[in-house]
C-alpha cells in the first residue's frame, strides 16, 4: 500500500528505504544536561522508536555549530565533546534500519532565550530604546562559516548519513539572504548577489568537510511572508540553483519567520491548510532541478502518496505525524489506517510546550496531545500484558476512546458504556468548529479502530452500580465527562438560551444576531460556527482578553480568521441581564445593550458527579480511575494523558 511513499530513493551514496523524512523538531530534551546542550538517553530512544516505526530518515533537531552563540535547551555540535552522544544516537537509528541526518544551525536572534548566548544579527537590531544589537562583523561571519565546516566534520565522526543546512525561519543564514532583514551596505549586503555570499560560503564549508558521497540537505523558506522587502520565490529559486552548484542535493521547503505573524507557518497549526507548501515546492523543484521535499501539515499517508504520484516532490516531510504515532510508517505501509494515532495540528504538546520549557526547564521536553510517551519511550511505552483484564469504561468521549484503544494494544478487553447515542463527546463537537476538521477525522478514525478491534460498545447506556456488578470487571475507568455551566442571568426567559455544546451538537438556531457569553476556546468556536452561517455575533468576555488557554500560533490564526468574520469582541464586559431581543452588559464605559436573537453560554463546564460509581467500585473491591473531565475539566491533552496514565496503572 502507498507504493510511491514506500519506494526507496538513493541520494549520492545514501539510500533511504522510503520517501518519509522526519524533519528536525526542537525537543528541548537537552535542557537538564550538564550544559543544556547534550544528547540525552531519552532523545536516543525517541529517535530509535521512529526508526523502528519505519521512518526513512530522522533529522536531528536544530544543532548549534558555534559555541559562543549556542543556547541552552538546544543541542550543540560546536565542540568535540558532543560527538559521543550523537554517535550513540546514530548507532541506535542504524540498528533499527533507519538513516540519520544532523541539522546544522546558527540561530541568529532566536538564541535570545539564553541570556548567555551571543545574538548575531544581519543588521542593527533595536531590542529596546536603550539597546541595539549591532550587525555581525565580517570577522564573525567568517568564523561562523568555518564553524559550519567544523560541525559538518563532527557530524561525519558521529556517524550521520547526511547533514542539513538550515537557511530559513529567521536564523542567521536566512537573515543574511533576505532583503527584509539584511540592510547592510558592505560586501555582505545590498545586492542579492552580495546577500547570497554568506549562506553559499557556509554550504561550501560544509561540503568541503564531508565525504563526496554524503548528501547535503537545505531547509529554506520558499518566500518571505508578511515581511517588507523579503525574499520572493524567484529569488529563492535563483539562490537554490547556486546552492545546488555549491553542494546542496535536497531542498526542504518551509515557510515562516519569528519577526512577524508569519510564524504561523513554521509549526503550522490546524488552521492552516494541509500541504500548504506543496505547490510552491513543486515549482522550485521544477525550476532548480534539485530533489525536493515539502513540509507543512502533511499528516496523512493518502496526501503524501498523492503528492508523490502527481510528481510534485521526491520525498515528503512527515514529522508531527510521527510525534503522535512513532509507528506511523509501519501502520501506513500495512494499510492499518484506522490504527494510526493522527496528529491534530493543535501545537499544544510540541510548539507550545517548547516555549514552556524555555521558560521553565522543569518541564524537561516537548510532548504531544495524542502521545504522552514522547521522549519517555523507555519508561512509558505500553507493552503487551501477561495478565489480560476486563476493563469497564464509563463514558465514550475522547478519554474513554483513547483508554479503550490503549487497553487493546496491551491485550486487555475494554467494554465501553456511553450514555449518549454516539461516541466522541466534546472532542467530536470540537471537530464541528471551523478549521478543526482534524479533530473530527482523528475521532472518527479512533472509533473505527475500536470497531476493527471488536471492542464491545454500548450506546444509550449509562453506567450504574448494577451495570458494574453485572459486568464484573477487573477495573473501571470513569470517563463520564462534564456538563456545561449555565449562568442564572436575570430575564433569562427573554432570549433563547442554549449551551455551546448544544449548538455544536447540532441544535437548530434560527437567528440573525447572537451573543456568546465567554471568550475561551469553546466560546470562540461557537462564535465562528455561527458566523459561518451568516449570524452576526458579539462575544462578551469579563476578562481583559480572549483565548487565554490557546497557544500562540493558534491564537494568531484564530484572530486573523475572526477579523474577516461578522464577530465583535467585547472584553472586560459582564452580562447583567436579558431583555426582549437584547443582552444588557456592563463594562468600564457603563451600560451596553447588544442585540441578540439567541444567547450561547460558553462559560465552562463542571465534572459530573460519579461518587456513586466510586462507592460501588469500592464495595466490590474493583479499582477505578477517573480520567478526562470526570477528574478535572480541561483541554483534550489532559484528558488523553490521563487516560494513558490509567491504562499504565491497569497494565502493571
Amino acid at each position: 500500500m502507498f507504493d510511491k511513499l514506500f519506494e526507496p530513493i538513493k541520494i549520492r551514496d545514501m539510500e533511504l528505504r522510503n520517501r518519509v523524512v522526519m524533519s528536525a523538531m526542537g525537543t528541548t530534551s537537552s535542557s537538564n544536561t550538564e550544559d543544556g546542550k547534550m544528547v540525552t538517553d531519552n532523545l536516543v530512544t525517541y529517535h530509535a522508536a521512529r526508526a523502528r516505526g519505519g521512518c526513512g530518515m530522522n533529522t536531528v533537531e536544530v544543532t548549534s555549530v558555534d559555541m559562543a552563540s549556542s543556547p541552552a535547551c538546544y543541542l550543540s555540535i560546536a565542540d568535540d565533546k558532543y560527538v559521543p552522544g550523537f554517535k550513540k544516537l546514530t548507532d541506535a537509528v542504524h540498528a533499527e534500519g533507519g538513516k540519520a541526518c544532523l541539522q546544522l544551525w546558527q540561530g541568529g536572534m532566536a538564541v535570545s532565550s539564553d541570556p548567555s548566548a551571543e545574538i548575531l544579527s544581519a543588521s542593527p537590531l533595536p531590542i529596546s530604546p536603550e539597546v541595539t544589537i549591532p550587525e555581525v562583523t565580517t570577522e564573525r561571519l567568517n568564523s561562523i562559516i568555518k564553524a559550519y565546516g567544523d560541525a559538518a566534520k563532527r557530524a561525519v565522526d558521529a556517524g550521520f548519513d547526511a547533514v542539513e543546512f538550515h537557511c530559513g525561519h529567521n536564523y542567521l543564514p536566512h537573515c543574511m539572504l533576505s532583503g527584509g532583514f539584511n540592510h547592510r551596505t558592505d560586501e555582505w549586503g545590498g545586492s542579492f548577489e552580495n546577500r547570497k555570499k554568506f549562506p553559499l560560503a557556509c554550504i561550501r564549508s560544509i561540503r568541503a568537510n564531508i565525504p563526496e558521497g554524503m548528501p547535503v540537505f537545505m531547509r529554506i523558506d520558499c518566500h518571505d511572508d508578511m515581511l517588507e522587502g523579503g525574499l520572493t520565490v524567484e529569488e529563492v529559486i535563483d539562490f537554490c540553483k547556486d546552492a545546488g552548484k555549491a553542494g546542496v542535493d535536497v531542498l526542504n521547503i518551509t515557510r515562516g519567520n519569528i519577526s512577524t505573524a508569519a510564524s504561523i507557518y513554521e509549526v503550522a497549526p490546524l488552521d492552516i491548510q494541509n500541504g500548504f507548501n506543496v505547490e510552491v515546492a513543486s515549482r522550485i523543484r521544477k525550476e532548480t532541478g534539485l530533489l525536493t521535499m515539502p513540509c507543512g501539515r502533511i499528516n496523512k499517508p493518502e496526501l503524501a502518496e498523492q503528492i508523490l504520484e502527481e510528481d510534485k516532490a521526491d520525498m515528503v516531510i512527515m514529522s508531527r505525524a510521527q510525534l503522535a504515532d512513532p509507528e506511523f510508517c509501519n501502520k501506513a505501509k500495512a494499510g492499518r489506517l484506522n490504527a494510526i494515532t493522527y496528529c491534530l495540528g493543535c501545537d499544544q504538546g510540541c510548539f507550545d510546550r517548547f516555549f514552556m520549557v524555555l521558560a521553565d526547564p522543569s518541564f524537561k521536553h516537548i510532548s504531544c496531545t495524542r502521545n504522552p510517551a514522547v521522549l519517555e519511550e523507555a519508561t512509558m511505552t505500553l507493552k503487551k500484558t501477561d495478565s489480560p483484564k476486563k476493563v469497564l469504561i464509563a463514558g465514550g468521549g475522547i478519554a474513554g476512546i483513547e483508554a479503550a484503544g490503549r487497553l487493546v494494544e496491551c491485550g486487555h478487553t475494554p467494554v465501553i458504556y456511553e450514555a449518549g447515542d454516539q461516541l466522541g463527546g466534546q472532542f467530536r463537537l470540537a471537530g464541528i468548529a471551523p478549521r478543526k476538521d482534524e479533530f473530527r477525522y482523528a475521532c472518527e478514525k479512533a472509533i473505527e479502530n475500536l470497531k476493527d478491534e471488536n471492542v464491545e460498545i454500548h450506546l444509550n447506556s449509562p453506567v450504574d452500580a448494577d451495570v458494574i456488578a453485572k459486568e464484573k470487571p477487573d477495573a473501571v475507568i470513569l470517563a463520564t465527562g462534564s456538563t456545561p455551566i449555565m449562568l442564572k442571568v436575570p430575564g433569562i426567559e427573554n432570549v433563547e438560551t442554549i449551551s455551546a455544546q448544544e449548538l455544536l451538537g447540532g441544535k437548530e438556531v434560527n437567528a440573525a444576531t447572537a451573543v456568546v457569553i465567554g471568550g475561551g476556546l469553546v466560546g470562540i468556536e461557537s462564535a465562528e460556527y455561527l458566523a459561518s452561517k451568516g449570524v452576526k455575533v458579539t462575544i462578551v468576555e469579563m476578562r481583559d482578553e480572549i483565548l487565554t488557554e490557546m497557544g500562540l500560533l493558534r491564537k494568531i490564526s484564530t484572530q486573523m480568521a475572526m477579523a474577516q468574520e461578522p464577530i465583535t469582541v467585547m472584553t472586560g464586559t459582564t452580562c447583567k441581564a436579558l431583555e426582549k431581543g437584547k443582552v444588557i452588559a456592563e463594562n468600564k464605559d457603563g451600560k451596553v445593550e447588544i442585540e441578540a436573537d439567541v444567547l450561547i453560554m460558553a462559560v465552562g463546564s463542571r465534572s459530573k458527579d460519579v461518587s456513586d460509581l466510586e462507592e460501588a467500585c469500592e464495595k466490590l473491591g474493583i479499582p477505578c480511575y477517573k480520567v478526562g473531565d470526570a477528574k478535572a475539566t480541561g483541554l483534550a491533552m489532559s484528558a488523553i494523558h490521563g487516560a494513558y496514565d490509567a491504562v499504565m496503572e491497569i497494565n502493571k
